[in-house]
């Protein structure tokens, strides 16, 4: 044997026990209903010490500080340090993947890639049970949190093909900034309302569902009449999915992340803040509704900020992701964290279910492994069978 068939037959032995380990976890739990909405806002690379050299840099306390249960998020992926997409899925569909695959296990060796089987998240969840679900990000509407909670694929790097996937996964609402090859006539044949600014998505009539693609920024407000803040938009994207039997909305703030992997605190500090007045849009609603949690949390820390013990001030120690725990901020439960305490992050995903009255299988995963021996040609095939 071949020492390439050698690795990918190692691979996939080892996929194999870690699914039978899914397959238990999957079965063990109970799901009650309890609440009727659940928002779920993911800070992308916002580690404690964003937070706290976002205070440092404007003078002004941050919304999440007054939230009532604190605790700590654990990030690290099948691979190690988690990449944004391993991180999603943990959040989206309560498993550990390896870095780059979205909602899936896949293996990928030298460009060519093979999913063993495909995650269940929490879009699909709220859908089964009849809720409404939006995803509103600051980031390209194929970029690895988005598409963790609205497609399925062994590398994060297929945008068009994970764009594809989101025209058709029936969310009710996807607003987004434009990647640039979103087919507009594509997104209205499949029902969706079109839009490219505020305006648009304003426009929208009531009970439409809409996919958004914007060209202006979204991270913060910049001045420019093309933009649409990240909280403006959380506002109305929970106006529009707000119904009877429930929501479940993610929002991220996908730029504490960009701005953290190129250095510039100045711009992190202003994209954590805008993300902040979301995160405050949605406990206000939270507040008045009366039936809805709102999770905060990361996917990773970007940049190891560390506060530097000689200058007293924080700094970048690498443009890179770290393993740190990142913050998990609650309203409306006590049952996920602890204050001060860590928990798996894919604790948060089984934690969203539960609590949005699923009752199926959750965690839950479809095979494509099949038996047959493993050949190399085989591989090439996006998302076939190990075959």
């Amino acid at each position: 044997m071949k020492n390439s068939s050698k690795k990918l037959l190692s691979i996939a032995l080892a996929l194999a026990i870690v699914l039978s380990c899914l397959a238990c976890a999957a079965y063990a739990i109970v799901i009650p209903q309890d609440v009727k909405n659940v928002i779920l806002m993911i800070g992308d690379g916002m580690g404690e010490n964003s937070l706290e050299w976002t205070k440092a840099q404007t003078g002004e306390p941050l919304f999440l500080d007054t939230m009532p249960y604190q605790g700590y998020s654990k990030t690290d992926s099948l691979s190690g340090t988690t990449d944004s997409a391993a991180g999603g899925t943990a959040l989206s569909c309560g498993y550990h993947c390896f870095n780059s695959n979205l909602c899936t296990l896949s293996i990928n060796i030298k460009g060519n890639g093979a999913t063993v089987c495909d995650f269940f998240n929490l879009t699909q969840a709220a859908q089964a049970i009849g809720k409404k679900t939006g995803i509103v990000t600051s980031d390209d509407n194929s970029g690895a949190t988005p598409a963790s909670f609205s497609a399925h694929t062994y590398k994060r790097e297929l945008a068009a093909e994970i764009t594809e996937q989101q025209i058709n996964s029936g969310v009710d609402l996807l607003w987004a900034h434009d990647n640039g090859i979103i087919d507009s006539a594509k997104v209205e044949k499949a029902g969706f309302v079109f839009a490219t600014t505020m305006s648009e998505i304003d426009a929208v009539p009531e009970g439409s569902r809409s996919f958004a693609a914007i060209k202006g920024n979204i991270f913060a407000d910049t001045g420019s009449e093309a933009d649409a803040p990240l909280s403006i938009l959380t506002e109305k994207a929970i106006a529009r999915l707000d119904n009877d039997k429930g929501f479940f909305l993610m929002v991220e703030g996908a730029h504490i992340d960009k701005f953290s992997h190129a250095n510039n605190e100045k711009n992190m500090a202003m994209a954590l803040t805008e993300f902040d007045k979301a995160v405050e849009t949605a406990v206000e609603f939270a507040k008045d509704d009366g039936n809805t949690i709102v999770i905060v949390t990361a996917d990773h820390e970007t940049g190891g900020i560390t506060l530097n013990p000689e200058t007293k001030e924080y700094e970048y120690t690498t443009d890179g992701h770290t393993g740190t725990d990142v913050p998990l901020r609650l309203f409306g439960s006590d049952e996920l964290v602890k204050d001060g305490a860590a928990v798996e992050n894919i604790q948060v995903a089984r934690f969203a279910a539960k609590k949005l009255g699923y009752t199926g299988r959750f965690p839950s995963f479809s095979y494509k492994l099949c038996s047959r021996q493993l050949r190399l040609k085989d591989i090439s095939k996006t998302q076939a069978c190990i075959g």
